[in-house]
């Protein structure tokens, strides 16, 4: 369970061979995403068995990890929503993917065990929009039949605060309905029609696990790990599929990183059999002129220890490790585009 998810995680972090002379960092901070949390968590546990060195990780949100990175108050901020080419140019930010994951809808109805209820995008949005207001909306009782399903009304969560879990959540149902597309739209923080918000993955979580009958959205890890029920979503080529690690390997199996500004891919809605509807990656952003190159390379450092030691550990939590040409491409852009206020290379 994450019983302490609210709480501030202490990370280890390894200083390698830099490109200078430096001193070990002995407390880097980083702050972002909720969505990536369980498994720089977990790579941090494993990691602090071989460092003394630590850094302060805060699961605040996409939006609060891109605002402190440009502020300059953390040594690296995290988001999934990635910024593009016009944002990165502007605030002189180098972003690289860390690992794939998912995002699921998650539901507390009596009787309805993780998995066995069906969803397709349409009617997901047009729950989220509250044009279906109860359970056994016909809609939903038409692609479930053998569950029984309550007159309940619909109890609907979100996320509250500047989240990129929203932003996939949000782009996906622009994809798939035009209504959302149209009145609500995409975004980190949208005008939301209807529901109450938790902030944080972590708060959804605890809001749905709390509330009867209501629906929320989380990476997938939260759902499993505090025993949630997440339901099966129907895909782009109109297959009902399950959530776990092969299915969002399946959605990230075709993306181009390479024309992505800043490699930041969008993974929603991808056609596949076995896709997953809401896969995304999660990002790190750095400064790309390093005022304190030390701090700058410890990150670099756990980082790339985690693309060489954590695969294993992140398909442990249903995450996708990220293919070995894509940690080469990112390790050249440490390499080419970080540098020392004089114009060292910080990575090499």
């Amino acid at each position: 369970m994450l019983k302490h998810v609210f709480k501030r995680v202490t990370l280890a972090v390894a200083l390698g061979t830099a490109a200078f002379s430096v001193q070990a960092a002995s407390n880097v901070t980083g702050a972002g995403a909720s969505f990536p949390y369980p498994i720089y968590a977990k790579w941090a546990s494993e990691y602090a068995e071989q460092t003394g060195n630590k850094i302060n990780y805060q699961s605040i949100g996409s939006g609060g990890g891109q605002q402190q990175i440009i502020a300059k108050t953390v040594d690296f901020g995290a988001s999934d929503d990635p910024l593009n080419a016009a944002k990165l140019e502007e605030t002189k930010l180098l972003q690289f993917p860390a690992v794939i994951g998912g995002t699921v809808p998650v539901v507390n109805i009596d009787g309805i065990k993780p998995g066995q209820l069906k969803l397709s995008g349409s009617v997901l949005a047009d729950i989220f929009l509250g044009k279906i207001k109860k359970w056994n909306d016909p809609a939903i009782v038409a692609m479930n039949s053998g569950l029984t399903l309550p007159s309940s009304d619909i109890v609907v969560v979100h996320r509250s605060d500047g989240s990129g879990t929203t932003f996939g959540w949000t782009n996906y149902l622009s994809k798939v309905s035009a209504s959302w597309k149209e009145t609500v739209g995409e975004g980190k923080a949208v005008k939301w029609p209807v529901g109450q918000g938790g902030k944080g993955n972590e708060g959804v979580a605890a809001y749905v696990g709390q509330l009867k009958n209501s629906i929320g959205y989380v990476e997938y890890a939260y759902a499993k790990q505090n025993n949630l029920s997440w339901t099966q979503l129907q895909n782009k080529d109109g297959k009902f599929v399950q959530p776990e690690q092969k299915a969002f390997a399946a959605a990230a199996a075709n993306a181009d990183w390479k024309s992505a500004p800043g490699m930041g891919v969008v993974l929603t809605n991808e056609p596949g059999a076995d896709s997953w509807p809401v896969t995304a990656a999660t990002f790190i952003l750095l400064h790309k002129v390093a005022d304190k190159p030390e701090q700058t390379h410890a990150v670099l450092s756990f980082f790339d220890w985690a693309f060489k030691n954590g695969a294993e550990t992140a398909t442990a939590l249903d995450y996708v490790p990220l293919p070995e040409e894509v940690t080469t491409q990112v390790r050249d852009a440490w390499a080419s585009e970080i540098k020392t206020a004089d114009g060292q290379a910080v990575w090499k």
